[in-house]
């Protein structure tokens, strides 16, 4: 046994004794283990983790997790990149964008700089989609996190914009990783992964409004695909124009009908303090997105607008035709976003990854979600966010959890691009924690999918249960997963589907390692779906 080993083996010891308790202990006893041991460097976690045996891993592992926020939402997230490609512009890129094929001599993808982590694990192992994937589930495994449940983001632009064969090639090498082999084809590819140890949960993809066609997805449906993460940016049609954005707003109404029709979850990405804006004018872009039937995504993500050099901006910012806002204006604007964000919206993120070093003028504050909290917290703001609700985000930062008594299930409503929408929940009503949700959808009648009898079916979108990630099997009493919550999410959905909508079949979204639960539950595989009949 080497000393690294010698000193693992000791620290386990002492945790699984009760001699450590707390991170602060531990980090005293890796620092006086590194010193007996003489070690060059302090001993990481996953040098710990590495020396135990499998049934000491669940006893030590809470302690030695170094992100619990990364799986506290039930699942472990996997991002990865493809590789640079021509923007779809028939121009050039927005006033604001970075990145692309000519930019710097390998070239990143549109719209990213290639020094956020998952461009650095991209380039690292040459845009191929199996070594990044693997190499993320391997970080994931050294670190604690369990990835039994993972949610693969494929990120790196309009992703619609690659050949086709490439698209599909890509995402085979993705679900490949996951299994742990390399297949001859997607759908062979697939069928694995419904019964693989490791379960792959959702696939999200990035594109454009403009790059949102039926053909697209339809594809992405085949491939697995079950959330589209959409470049919005605003919804003024002047802003769009000045920055050349390529498209208008009606491409983004559009572009939200067929992803809800087709039943994707729909992440929408907005960039305040654009040129040719102003505060007041993107808090009304903020207030039209949350209550206009035609948008209301179930997810934003907030990238305030940044300068960085080789941009269009760039140069505006230089000759002061721009000026940036700062962190306390971004800070001040996404506290009133707060206000008036819907519970069923879920606020992902409110700042890119960019290092601070590559940003020239805008919000550098890496934290800048812990300082948005705090300025609310200050001003007695409760976000109402399903992100700020959630009963693991909240656990961890501040041990609060649900009481039994005051768990009921909310029903909210609300038309969305020319069909119904209902959101489900299980929530402590009192302290006002979620635990699961399930999105339900009455499609439009642009509707275009050949196993949805029109008028007659309904769309689960999503079915999600908090909690920290158990392995597949494995009960905790922290764990708010696998108690039940979703079956009964799903016979209420069951339920107004038949008696309110009068449905005759309801059809679910699932991802490919779920599809197991429903099966389970009586629903059949029906095409990319599953879906069950529930009225003659």
């Amino acid at each position: 046994m080497n000393e690294t080993s010698k000193a693992s083996r000791e620290i386990i010891l002492k945790i699984i004794s009760g001699q450590i308790k707390t991170k602060n202990q531990l980090e005293k006893e890796k620092k006086k283990q590194s010193k007996k041991y003489s070690f060059p460097r302090i001993l990481k976690n996953s040098d710990v983790l590495s020396n135990a045996y499998e049934d000491e891993r669940e006893l030590i592992v809470g302690i030695l997790r170094k992100r619990p926020t990364r799986t506290i939402s039930g699942v472990s997230v996997v991002a990865v990149m493809t590789q640079p490609y021509k923007c779809p512009h028939e121009t050039a890129p927005c006033l604001y964008c970075p990145g692309g094929p000519k930019d710097r001599e390998i070239g990143t993808p549109q719209s990213y700089t290639g020094l956020e982590p998952a461009a650095l694990r991209a380039i690292q192992n040459n845009y191929d989609p199996f070594e990044q994937t693997k190499s993320r589930l391997d970080q994931l495994t050294a670190i604690g996190h369990p990835i039994s449940k993972i949610d693969l983001i494929i990120m790196g632009g309009t992703f619609f914009a690659h050949p086709i064969n490439y698209q599909k090639d890509y995402i085979k090498g993705c679900i490949d990783a996951v299994i742990n082999k390399r297949t001859k084809n997607l759908e062979e590819s697939i069928k694995i992964a419904e019964k693989s140890p490791n379960r792959l949960i959702g696939v999200t993809l990035e594109t454009r409004p403009d790059c949102c066609s039926i053909q697209d997805l339809d594809r992405a449906l085949d491939w697995g695909v079950t959330r589209i993460e959409i470049g919005v940016q605003t919804l003024n049609d002047e802003i769009f124009k000045y920055v050349k954005r390529g498209h208008g707003i009606n491409e983004v109404i559009n572009a939200f009908q067929v992803l809800r029709d087709h039943s994707f979850k729909v992440t929408a990405h907005m960039m305040p303090f654009l040129p040719n804006s102003t505060p007041e004018i993107d808090f009304e872009v903020f207030k039209i997105l949350f209550t206009d039937e035609r948008f209301i995504p179930d997810e934003i993500k907030i990238y305030p607008t940044l300068v960085v050099e080789g941009t269009e901006l760039y140069k505006l910012w230089k000759n002061k035709d721009y000026i940036a806002p700062t962190n306390e204006d971004v800070i001040d604007f996404i506290v009133k976003i707060k206000e008036i964000v819907p519970k069923h919206v879920r606020i992902k993120r409110i700042l890119r990854d960019i290092p601070a070093y590559k940003i020239l003028a805008g919000p550098k504050k890496s934290n800048l979600r812990e300082l948005v909290w705090e300025k609310a917290n200050n001003l007695n703001i409760k976000c109402k966010c399903l992100r700020c609700r959630e009963v693991g985000h909240l656990y961890n930062k501040f041990k609060i959890s649900p009481k039994i008594e005051n768990i009921k299930m909310t029903t909210t409503k609300y038309d969305a691009s020319k069909g119904i929408e209902y959101f489900l929940a299980f929530e402590d009503i009192v302290q006002d924690i979620i635990i699961g949700f399930l999105r339900l959808r009455f499609p439009s009648e642009k509707v275009t999918r050949p196993e949805i009898i029109r008028n007659k079916t309904s769309l689960v979108r999503e079915l999600h249960v908090y909690g920290p990630e158990m392995e597949l099997g494995q009960f905790k009493s922290m764990a708010w997963q696998h108690q039940g919550y979703g079956a009964r999410l799903l016979e209420e959905a069951e339920r107004i589907s038949c008696e309110e909508l009068d449905c005759k079949k309801i059809m679910v979204i699932s991802g490919i390692g779920a599809r197991e639960y429903y099966l389970n539950h009586n629903y059949k595989l029906d095409g990319p779906f599953v879906s069950k009949l529930i009225k003659n």
